[in-house]
């Protein structure tokens, strides 16, 4: 463990008056790059294998041969480790209270103008690649379909006024529509879709995600 590393534990453990101030002094140092790594490559494991329910920060650093206060160190909590180790294009955390914030009858074209505001976005290029490789790796696959469930639907769903059993169809449904949109206008690049304004996919597309968030699915 490299000098740096040694002093990030110290550092978040507390290490008395002097290693407060000096912490307050420089705030948080960027440490080693290989240990950074080493993290998020025993991150990438774990989540893939274990899923983000299954994974804990304890169990990534014990792979990483590392202690947990590292992790904290280099990353803070468990989801801001996992967007970190996707590579995610946005931090649902900061974003989805612009979908659920406003008019209800609204919900469904803010959630699709959000969406196309990220992947329209630089950020985007890396989500497409993200998508792609999804389609021929498990592992990403199960990153991608976790990051959707945990990260997203998760913070999404619970701000809805329904009936709590549906709402695992709600987020496929919600979840299928917007897959499908970012391959027909990003992978596929299939006309018109491809070329068309954000607003008017949000006319087309935000009432049937509508429908799937707070609609009859009956």
């Amino acid at each position: 463990m490299s000098g740096s590393d040694r002093s990030a534990q110290r550092t978040s453990g507390g290490d008395g008056a002097a290693g407060r101030r000096a912490t307050r002094r420089t705030g948080r140092r960027p440490g080693n790059p290989d240990t950074r790594e080493a993290i998020l490559d025993a991150a990438r494991r774990l989540f893939a294998e274990r899923g983000y329910d299954g994974a804990s920060i304890r169990a990534v650093a014990a792979t990483a041969g590392v202690d947990p206060a590292l992790v904290h160190h280099y990353f803070g909590a468990k989801d801001r480790l996992f967007l970190a180790a996707l590579d995610a294009p946005a931090d649902p955390a900061a974003v989805i209270p612009q979908v659920t914030a406003g008019d209800p009858g609204g919900l469904g074209e803010r959630l699709v103008r959000l969406f196309l505001t990220v992947w329209d976005s630089p950020a985007g290029a890396g989500a497409v690649a993200l998508l792609r490789s999804s389609m021929t790796n498990d592992r990403t696959a199960r990153m991608l379909r976790d990051f959707l469930v945990t990260q997203v639907l998760r913070r999404l769903l619970e701000h809805l006024d329904t009936d709590p059993a549906e709402l695992p169809l709600r987020g496929s449904l919600v979840a299928g529509q917007l897959v499908g949109l970012a391959v027909t206008r990003y992978v596929l690049r299939l006309e018109p879709v491809a070329s068309a304004s954000p607003e008017t996919l949000v006319a087309a597309v935000g009432p049937a995600v509508h429908r799937y968030l707070t609609g009859d699915l009956t």
